[in-house]
């Protein structure tokens, strides 16, 4: 990896971005003997949110000649979720799912974690360079062109017979070209920081993300991803007048929002603080389109719905995954058509994603999964779909996830109550 000038200014690809999706595009296609060139605007390792991986990233990293860096890692193995409302809980075990595929995963600081990644990347032959920025780009479907600025001011153009933006929350295709849309979810906000946890509670899986109700509004939620040597990341999510109305600042609201929950309360009770407690606002986004001439967008530089189910790596996996193979067809002279080959398919999936969240928040998948019994097969249906095979439409619940999810719900006793605010 480098932060060197970039002394070519063409190549067969350039990625933009070296976060997962970005790390295993570049790998996937430096493996088919192309040249890469991965531009990141920051220096790793960097912070991120998006700690709690899912099952099916695990394939995504294996096709991508990334998933032995990740199991050497020590990270944290995860099997499922835990999910507690009052005094309720309800697990869910991945490895007891409906669709074939991984049932672990990792719960991962990102920091190491994507610095892993880029830098196994570099190794299969991408070449990295940070402290790029994209300040122009011209769309052209054989010769696109970047203008990127070094941190010296110094500018260059490139030229790339394809571009990947996987940018993450950075957006930069999609503010170049003016693609974004309405994401359709409400806007939303999450605190979140890292702890040395000390939780001493024998009961705590740590195998398993925690996510928590408020006792009155349902619409706020927590989580709590324990990660290896007793560290973990906590966060609270809800709208952003409700979350900013506690506190004058954002450590006060995210100790007063995890004070009333009483099961974190209680678990976190001895905790530390080791970084800031960081937020984030009006994180939902959505693009009109996923290609262009000569270019595609990648996880989070396209669409990112909510942390709630901690779809954001899997999806950034998914996309890259999908995007690799057809990029390289293009490049070899095949026909691609990007509308039926990526975009289509991939949002089929993410769609899965958005119902779940939808329902989660209007509360209808909440009275699934705190209802005290449910028939086996119907619990592992919704296993698969939380542990990321969105895509799997032998499952029902990918295939018409709406009108399965409503269904179940009213079995449960869901009504359209609205959630009470906190007193």
């Amino acid at each position: 990896m480098s932060t060197d000038p970039i002394s070519s200014t063409d190549t067969d690809v350039i990625v933009i971005g070296a976060g997962p999706a970005g790390a295993a595009a570049a790998s996937r296609l430096a493996r088919e003997g192309l040249r890469i060139e991965v531009l990141e605007r920051d220096h790793f390792p960097r912070f991120s949110i998006g700690e709690s991986l899912l099952p099916q990233c695990m394939t995504h990293l294996d096709e991508a000649g990334l998933l032995s860096s990740v199991q050497t890692a020590d990270y944290q193995l995860k099997n499922g979720a835990v999910f507690t409302r009052d005094d309720h809980e309800t697990a869910i075990d991945f490895r007891d799912k409906f669709s074939a595929g991984w049932g672990t995963t990792y719960q991962v600081e990102r920091a190491d974690f994507d610095h892993r990644l880029i830098r196994a990347a570099s190794e299969h032959g991408a070449r990295v360079t940070f402290g790029m920025t994209v300040t122009d780009f011209h769309p052209d479907s054989e010769r696109p062109q970047l203008q990127v600025t070094d941190e010296a001011g110094k500018q260059t153009l490139l030229t790339a017979r394809f571009v990947l933006d996987a940018s993450g929350y950075g957006r930069v295709l999609a503010r170049q070209l003016s693609l974004s849309r309405d994401p359709r979810l409400e806007p939303r906000m999450a605190l979140f920081t890292h702890v040395e946890d000390h939780i001493d509670d024998t009961r705590f899986d740590r195998e398993k993300i925690l996510i928590g109700v408020h006792p009155q509004d349902t619409s706020v939620w927590y989580w709590l991803i324990p990660f290896a040597r007793g560290r973990a990341s906590v966060g609270v999510v809800g709208d952003i007048d409700t979350l900013s109305s506690r506190g004058e600042s954002p450590e006060a609201r995210w100790q007063h929002w995890i004070d009333d929950e009483p099961r974190f309360r209680k678990l976190l009770q001895g905790h530390r603080l080791i970084r800031p407690v960081g937020s984030l606002k009006g994180y939902a986004a959505d693009v009109e389109r996923l290609h262009g001439p000569g270019y595609a967008l990648l996880g989070n530089a396209g669409e990112f719905l909510d942390p709630v189910f901690s779809s954001g790596v899997t999806i950034a996996l998914r996309s890259a995954s999908m995007a690799a193979p057809l990029v390289a067809r293009q490049l070899d002279g095949e026909r691609v058509d990007w509308h039926t080959e990526f975009e289509l398919p991939l949002r089929r999936g993410i769609e899965t994603f958005r119902t779940f969240v939808n329902a989660w928040y209007d509360g209808r998948l909440q009275s699934i999964i705190f209802h005290d019994a449910h028939p086996r097969d119907l619990k592992r249906m919704i296993s698969s779909v939380l542990a990321g095979y969105a895509w799997d439409t032998d499952n029902p619940f990918v295939a018409s996830p709406d009108k399965h999810l409503t269904t179940l719900a009213q079995l449960c006793g869901h009504t359209h109550s609205t959630p009470a605010a906190p007193s």
